[in-house]
C-alpha cells in the first residue's frame, strides 16, 4: 500500500459514516427556551462553534441542546455530548467530557460503560492532533455551562 492510500484511509476512518451522520442529523439540534445553564465554545484556530443549553433538575441533566457550526467532528461530538450527558449528573457529564479528552490524546480507557464505547467513534481524531480541539469543544462548554461561565474556547 502506497502512503497516499495509507493517508486516504486515515482520512475515510476519521470521517466515518457513524459520524458523519450524527454531524448532519443530529437529533438535539437547537436551543432550550430557559436553560438552566449554556455557554459557547469557540475553536478560534478553524472557526468551529458550539452554543449548549441545558436543563437542570437538581444534580440531574433532564436536557441538552446545541446549536453550532464548524467541521463535523465538532459537530457529531456536541450531538453525542447532548445524547449522552441527559439523566446524569453534572459530575458524571464532566467525567465523560474529561474521557473524551483523553481518548483524543490517544489514552487507553476502561470502554466498558456503553457511553464510552458510543464515544470512541471521537478516538480517530488521535491520528489529527488539530482535531483534538474539534472532538473536545462541546464538551469543554458543558463544563463552562456547569460553572456558570458563558464562554469558552479550545485554546
Amino acid at each position: 500500500m502506497s502512503a497516499g492510500a495509507a493517508g486516504f484511509e486515515e482520512l475515510q476512518d476519521l470521517y466515518s459514516k457513524v459520524l458523519r451522520d450524527l454531524a448532519r442529523t443530529p437529533i438535539h439540534r437547537g436551543r432550550l427556551e430557559n436553560p438552566t445553564a449554556a455557554a459557547r465554545g469557540d475553536n478560534p484556530m478553524c472557526g468551529d462553534r458550539v452554543d449548549l443549553s441545558l436543563n437542570l433538575a437538581g444534580q440531574v441533566i433532564t436536557e441538552a441542546m446545541f446549536q453550532g457550526r464548524g467541521c463535523e467532528i465538532s459537530q457529531a461530538s456536541a450531538a453525542l455530548l447532548t445524547e449522552l450527558v441527559r439523566g446524569k449528573s453534572p459530575a458524571e457529564a464532566r467525567a465523560m467530557g474529561q474521557a473524551v479528552a483523553r481518548m483524543a490524546r490517544g489514552e487507553a480507557l476502561d470502554a466498558t460503560s456503553p457511553e464510552l464505547d458510543r464515544l470512541a467513534i471521537l478516538s480517530v481524531v488521535k491520528k489529527f492532533p488539530s482535531r483534538v480541539k474539534c472532538a473536545t469543544l462541546a464538551w469543554r462548554a458543558l463544563d463552562a455551562a456547569l460553572a456558570g461561565v458563558k464562554e469558552t474556547s479550545s485554546e
